[in-house]
């Protein structure tokens, strides 16, 4: 008799629209290993991550050889998601050189990191796409959203609140590419992504009594006979997982209020939090040189990133878009630190009061522990034999590399993921242009354009011996 065997997209299914997914089983193996193969193809869904101030050069590059390398201090927090890694040194970010082309110093590096355009003048846009729009045309084709761009502590200091040069990070992918502002509050966000998926629609008030009573009786009411004959039929090992992931439903049914009545394993509502003690509209009483502080509103930047990053994960996993941005503030970054015991701004550290590289290390590398937040929690979404990440690409960088000297040589870019690139690598290119980092970077969602950016500086993909592929 042939083995049973259950397709991987395989649901326990009730009465009305309930149903529950099931988890991956040994009675799925031969769809498990097809699923895992066919996420190794071309990328689905990009997502960048920018990071203020660049870095400590010497606290950040690795040690070893490309393929057995050991993570520096500041990138230490990444140790458990390495194997999804692809740490991109020796590019330069030729379009934002101040030096040759007066460009400002770092307005040119946060118009151009996706750009690879150059600032015509400061104050001014680059008139050029950024390629995460780009990208939207193809990966959110048929979503709710082309894209989501969020920001947390947004628009400090001299822009004072308001979309800026100093601050824009995405630009539309048709002429005259206007800066898309992020969204930065966190609970319009939410209310926005994730209000139809709750009881009552986006204001919870339509019949919301009766969805509550009928969520509080377990969903398993419905599936308690189907989960009986599909339990016959397995093996002592699957019925084991089967009655795991059934009993952490239950445990969900009973802590969260926000679940609507279909569910599945890897689209669920995210937790909602508390965000009073953060203004997000804290920058329209900035003063130029960060002297004015929000305490209470900095104090809250931990909370509400995380809220971000399981805002971006969720909003993935439910296909809501296939594109995503969070900036951690802008580039002037004048908000303080007080979870580090830090008083004073990025900015100071950075050369307003005088390098600081100790304090601008401590910062760094808190910034790489969210990095590792936002990669584990896609690492944990089983999108089916695979995972979230397995079928994304996540890009993060900064304006500039140096904070001193605003240098952008030799940038500290950080790719992870999977969707086709040999992770688990340090890369090193010798002062190539990161125009082609955006180059290779578009190729993996298969767009076979060869340039990208501004021409002098946009020559091809990267080179082959070390290709993200």
């Amino acid at each position: 008799m042939s083995p049973f065997r259950l397709n991987r997209r395989a649901v326990l299914r009730g009465a009305g629209s309930i149903a529950i997914a099931l988890p991956w089983l040994e009675a799925m193996a031969g769809e498990r290993r097809a699923a895992a193969q066919s996420a190794t193809g071309m990328a689905k869904r990009f997502i960048t991550i920018y990071q203020p101030g660049g870095t400590v050069r010497n606290k950040y590059t690795p040690t070893g050889s490309e393929t057995d390398f050991k993570l520096s201090p500041i990138l230490l927090p990444l140790e458990p998601v390495k194997s999804k890694l692809l740490v991109v040194d020796g590019l330069d970010m030729q379009c934002a050189d101040q030096n040759k082309l007066m460009v400002e110093q770092h307005q040119g590096g946060i118009t151009g990191m996706l750009t690879g355009a150059v600032q015509p003048g400061s104050g001014n846009y680059p008139k050029s796409p950024s390629i995460d729009q780009v990208l939207a045309a193809k990966l959110s084709a048929g979503k709710a959203r082309n894209s989501i761009e969020l920001a947390v502590r947004w628009a400090t200091g001299k822009s004072h609140g308001l979309i800026h040069p100093i601050n824009a990070f995405n630009f539309e992918a048709k002429s005259p590419f206007s800066p898309i502002p992020p969204r930065i509050d966190p609970q319009q966000i939410f209310t926005d992504l994730f209000g139809s998926l709750m009881p009552g629609g986006s204001t919870g008030t339509n019949d919301a009594a009766a969805l509550t009573l009928q969520r509080k009786k377990s969903i398993l009411d419905f599936v308690d006979r189907r989960y009986v004959a599909l339990a016959g039929k397995l093996g002592s090992e699957d019925k084991i997982k089967l009655e795991s992931h059934l009993e952490k439903i239950r445990v969900i049914e009973k802590s969260l209020d926000t679940l609507p009545p279909t569910m599945t394993s890897s689209c669920v509502v995210p937790t909602k939090i508390d965000t009073s003690d953060y203004n997000p509209k804290s920058g329209l009483s900035a003063d130029n040189d960060g002297k004015v502080r929000d305490t209470e509103t900095d104090a809250a930047i931990p909370k509400v990133g995380k809220f971000m990053m399981d805002m971006i994960v969720m909003a993935l996993a439910c296909d809501i878009t296939g594109v995503a941005t969070l900036q951690w503030s802008d580039t002037e970054a004048k908000h303080t630190f007080p979870w580090l015991n830090l008083s004073e701004h990025h900015h100071y550290y950075q050369h307003d009061g005088g390098f600081k590289p100790a304090e601008c290390e401590k910062i760094c590398t808190w910034y790489s522990e969210q990095h590792a937040y936002l990669l584990q929690q896609m690492q944990a979404v089983d999108m089916g034999g695979h995972t979230l990440l397995d079928e994304s690409v996540v890009f993060v960088g900064s304006e500039l590399q140096d904070p001193p000297g605003h240098g952008k040589s030799n940038m500290p870019f950080l790719l992870a993921g999977g969707a086709g690139m040999r992770t688990g690598r340090w890369l090193k290119y010798g002062g190539l242009p990161h125009n082609r980092l955006l180059v290779s970077l578009l190729n993996l969602f298969g767009d076979t354009r060869t340039s990208f950016g501004d021409s002098r500086f946009a020559d091809g993909a990267l080179p082959s011996t070390l290709s993200l592929t």
